[in-house]
C-alpha cells in the first residue's frame, strides 16, 4: 500500500487545529485525521490527544488482534471509546479545555478488508473504477435537516447553522461512532479530510484529482490542498491518502 498525508492551516487562521497521521504496521495502515474545536488552545488539545492516543494504542497491538473485520472493528470502538473518556476528563478537569472536542474519521486499511471509523463532519470516500463515493455521513444538524426533508442539498450549501456539529469527541462521557468495514481490491483509494477540504471542494473535483493518473499520491494530495485554499482557505485542511497497491511496490511511497 502507498499513503500521503498532508496538513495546512489554510489562508485565514492562524492556527491548525488538525491533527493527524499514517501509521503502519506490516501490511496494516491506520489513517486518522482529527478537527479540534473548543476555541484554539482546546482545539488543538482534543485533536493532538486523540491522534496520541490511538498511535499509541497501534503500537501496543499485534496483527493478530485486527486479522479479520470485526476484530478490527472491536479494536477501533475500544480505542476510540478509551480516548473519548480520557478527553472528557481531561476537560472537566482543566478550566481552559472545558467544552472542548474533535472528530474523528479513521480508516484501518489491509490487503483483505477496509474499515471506517467516524464521528462529525470529517469524511471518508472511496475511489473504485474511477469513482470517488463519500462514505460517511455527517453528524451535522443541518445534515439531519436534509435527511428529514426539510432542507435541500442546495439549501444546506450555506446554511448559517452549516457547522452546528451533533456528535463530537470529548463532549460526552458516552460516544455514539459509525463503523463500517468494505472489501478492497488493487488500485482502490480511500481518502479522508476535515471539513476543510469538503467545504471548499466539490466530490467531482474531487475525484477528477483523485483520477489523474499523471499525479504521484503526494501530488493528488498537494493540488487538494491548493484546491481549497484558492477557493477561500477559511479553515484549516488535513488530508490523507491511502492506495491498495501489489505487495511488491514499497509501501510509502508516493
Amino acid at each position: 500500500m502507498q499513503y500521503a498525508f498532508k496538513t495546512d492551516t489554510g489562508k485565514v487562521r492562524q492556527h491548525n487545529e488538525d491533527s493527524g497521521g499514517v501509521f503502519t504496521k506490516g501490511e496494516h495502515f491506520l489513517a486518522l485525521i482529527a478537527d479540534g474545536m473548543g476555541g484554539h488552545k482546546a482545539g488543538d488539545v482534543a485533536s493532538s490527544k486523540t491522534i496520541q492516543h490511538f498511535e499509541k494504542a497501534w503500537n501496543m497491538i499485534t496483527e493478530d488482534e485486527i486479522e479479520t473485520p470485526v476484530k478490527a472493528e472491536e479494536w477501533l470502538l475500544k480505542t476510540v471509546t478509551n480516548t473519548n473518556l480520557e478527553l472528557f476528563q481531561y476537560a472537566n478537569s482543566n478550566a481552559d479545555c472545558n467544552g472542548m472536542g474533535t472528530t474523528l474519521v479513521g480508516a484501518l486499511c489491509t490487503p483483505s478488508y477496509l474499515t471506517i471509523l467516524h464521528i462529525g463532519d470529517s469524511r471518508v470516500y472511496y475511489f473504485s473504477e474511477d469513482k470517488l463515493i463519500q462514505k460517511t455521513e455527517d453528524h451535522t444538524l443541518v445534515n439531519e435537516l436534509v435527511r428529514s426533508g426539510q432542507l435541500s442539498e442546495k439549501e444546506a450549501e450555506n446554511h448559517p447553522r452549516k457547522n452546528v456539529i451533533l456528535r463530537a469527541l470529548g463532549t460526552d462521557d458516552v460516544i455514539e461512532v459509525d463503523i463500517q468495514t468494505i472489501s478492497w481490491g488493487e488500485g482502490d483509494l480511500v481518502l479522508l479530510c476535515s471539513d476543510g477540504l469538503s467545504n471548499k471542494v466539490s466530490r467531482d473535483m474531487m475525484e477528477s484529482t483523485v483520477n489523474d493518473d499523471s499525479l504521484s499520491l503526494d501530488q493528488k494530495a498537494d493540488r487538494l490542498v491548493n484546491l481549497a485554499n484558492e477557493a477561500g482557505g477559511e479553515d484549516n485542511i488535513t488530508i490523507g491518502l491511502v492506495r491498495y497497491t501489489p505487495d511488491e511496490q514499497q509501501k510509502g511511497v508516493n
